[in-house]
């Protein structure tokens, strides 16, 4: 187990909490003693512009990159899942959509090299569920940009996890594709999914979320969407950091 990350099997509702995370990828931090509670059952979108630390905080939190300074408790060992930016994947390499969601569930595959009754039905359940059923034997490139962040959705939930951790995954839908994923969101969290999601849509997503983190190197505004999505906020997040502290 990495060190970094702690199963203190809590008695209260937190699901798991981010202490004194500090991270970069040169000698300058992007992530600077990021503290930060998360209860069970919310749904938190991490808001900031592009190279503000969204994304480093979530691979940090699926176990991905070890942080220089600080830990991740958990309050449970929790069953994850990640989805990444689409604009990250090779899309050189010839997979089709149902193979990737059964990436997924690789650790339920058995020992055969092909999938298990279980995980063909599962992946079908799932891709059915996001409306994506009838690419199943279609190559993962040769869909849209909307398609592709419902294929890797279905990878990242395929599993049923309890914390679900979702960089970006509205980015580059259209309005509709948006809207759907964020109602599939909603599902999960109502069948008891703890969410973080980054994004940088002020207007599309974040102000659609009960309680959004303004992050930009360090947490600059936390709390309740329409609370905190103000100008003076947003100016931090969005400006110069260093020169307003």
């Amino acid at each position: 187990m990495q060190w970094w990350l702690r199963f203190m099997c809590r008695g209260d509702d937190i699901a798991l909490r981010i202490k004194g995370i500090t991270y970069g990828y040169t000698s300058i931090p992007v992530l600077e003693n990021i503290n930060l509670d998360v209860k069970k059952g919310e749904v938190i979108g991490l808001l900031g512009p592009n190279g503000s630390g969204k994304s480093t905080l979530l691979r940090i939190v699926a176990g991905l990159i070890r942080p220089w300074f600080g830990s991740i408790e958990f309050g449970k060992r929790p069953v994850i899942g990640y989805m990444p930016q689409v604009e990250s994947i090779d899309w050189d390499f010839p997979i089709t959509v149902e193979e990737v969601v059964a990436l997924g569930l690789w650790n339920r595959s058995g020992m055969m090299p092909w999938p298990s009754k279980y995980v063909r039905e599962r992946v079908n359940m799932v891709l059915e569920d996001l409306g994506m059923s009838s690419n199943a034997k279609r190559q993962i490139r040769e869909l849209s940009g909307g398609e592709q962040k419902r294929v890797f959705l279905a990878r990242a939930i395929v599993h049923e996890p309890e914390l679900l951790l979702l960089d970006e995954p509205t980015t580059g839908a259209d309005p509709s594709t948006r809207d759907d994923i964020l109602k599939i969101l909603n599902k999960l969290n109502r069948d008891g999914a703890t969410i973080i999601l980054s994004t940088h849509d002020i207007v599309g997503v974040a102000m659609n979320l009960p309680r959004v983190v303004c992050i930009n190197k360090r947490i600059l505004a936390d709390g309740d969407a329409k609370d905190i999505l103000r100008g003076d906020n947003l100016l931090k997040v969005y400006g110069l950091i260093d020169s307003m502290m």
